[in-house]
């Protein structure tokens, strides 16, 4: 890198892992703050849209087209926060030399990819809440890439920008995440992370989840975007927002030049949230788990009393989306009635809950041999990972939450 690029924090060039001091607070628009937004690609939007709580959330459409995507729905009246992820990092990698790569195809004018992204996203017109650089895929600890990206994200003189890090969840380690900490907050730009990996990268080794925290705390006006279930989590402690991927898709990252690993049998019939189990499961899994027992019956917005062994094929893959969003709008609702001290608790209290339902729905669905139901990994990291002492506003009973819905 260049000579004048700044240090990690003042003196820190003899351990690059220790983490700056605190920067000032980044310059985040209060539209988005304390919001968990659900992401979607350009054709899905209205899968989800009739869904949204207009007071907790909003939407980031993500990928080819996602800029014009935008200016047609303030067009059509939508007045949420509103995000175009450029999704570059999807088929590119960010390098020393390009960490923004032009994916376009000759289809943007000439000129810096960064500069004309921004535009796209927030000039006359455009309506985007805030900019999102759209920076490319920051494989494990490649600092190199990442040093690139910060330096002309410096270069923009612009506080307001929200500095995208697609990175590889290996960034999370034990022995990358000070360093990866200690370089974010050379800008002070807000940052908007998304994780990469195959299936779920979070559960990929036992320290994720936790240094993911620490991140959350470490560096001031970060968001948490293209999630799963972390998307929660990341805002119960303390993300300034987070996005929930509304299918299956956009919970994380393939890294670029990979083909997506599934589980086995392939997509034949939508994903479906099972909230007391605060996992998705394919449609089709559902109707044969629950074959010989008394499928869950969902009173959610969308459903309002249809059985969750309904969606059995792709067939359904409006409802069923229609169905995941509303869940997870009831579930932020109720964190909302939760104050913010209590939210860490709260939050581990209902991934205990939600892990101690497995055990007792496969007994009652008593299948001989095998277990219907597994624990998720991640799900199993944020039940069992250390909570400072909080108030007792965690455990304040909220109106209206039946009895089984997590």
């Amino acid at each position: 890198m260049t000579e004048s690029f700044p240090s990690p924090r003042p003196g820190a060039g003899s351990d690059p892992a220790e983490p700056p001091d605190p920067p000032h607070s980044p310059v985040v628009p209060v539209q988005l703050k304390g919001r968990m937004l659900l992401q979607a690609g350009v054709s899905r939007v209205g899968y989800i849209r009739e869904q949204l709580d207009p007071v907790r959330s909003g939407l980031v459409v993500s990928g080819p087209g996602a800029a014009a995507k935008v200016r047609k729905l303030r067009e059509e009246g939508f007045t949420g926060p509103l995000l175009a992820d450029p999704a570059v990092y999807t088929v590119a990698a960010a390098s020393e030399d390009d960490p923004f790569p032009d994916v376009s195809k000759g289809q943007l004018a000439f000129g810096d990819p960064l500069q004309l992204s921004m535009e796209e996203q927030v000039g006359h017109r455009a309506g985007a809440t805030a900019a999102m650089t759209p920076t490319g895929y920051l494989h494990a600890e490649d600092s190199d890439a990442l040093k690139a990206a910060l330096h002309q994200v410096l270069k923009l003189e612009d506080p307001h920008v929200f500095f995208s890090v697609p990175m590889d969840v290996g960034w999370l380690r034990d022995d990358a995440v000070g360093q990866l900490i200690a370089w974010l907050n050379v800008v002070p730009n807000p940052k908007a992370v998304m994780l990469g990996g195959q299936m779920d990268p979070l559960a990929g080794f036992s320290q994720a989840v936790g240094n993911l925290k620490r991140l959350l705390a470490e560096v001031p006006g970060t968001a948490l975007l293209r999630a799963d279930l972390a998307a929660f989590g990341a805002l119960a402690h303390g993300a300034v927002f987070t996005a929930f991927g509304a299918t299956s898709s956009v919970r994380h990252i393939v890294p670029p030049g990979q083909a997506a690993k599934r589980s086995a049998g392939g997509p034949n019939s939508p994903s479906v949230l099972l909230p007391e189990l605060m996992d998705f499961f394919l449609g089709e899994t559902l109707a044969k788990r629950f074959a010989a027992g008394l499928a869950p019956v969902c009173r959610c917005a969308a459903c309002d009393g249809l059985v969750l062994d309904t969606f059995v094929d792709n067939h359904w893959q409006v409802p069923a989306t229609a169905h995941n969003a509303a869940v997870l709008m009831e579930w932020l609702r109720t964190m909302d009635a939760v104050e913010p001290t209590g939210r860490p608790a709260w939050w581990q209290q209902r991934c205990r809950r939600a892990v101690d339902r497995y055990p007792v729905l496969n007994a009652e669905l008593d299948h001989p041999g095998f277990s219907a139901f597994k624990v998720p990994a991640q799900l199993l990291q944020w039940a069992q990972a250390p909570v400072a002492s909080q108030t007792s506003s965690a455990a304040r009973p909220v109106a209206g939450v039946e009895r089984g819905e997590v």
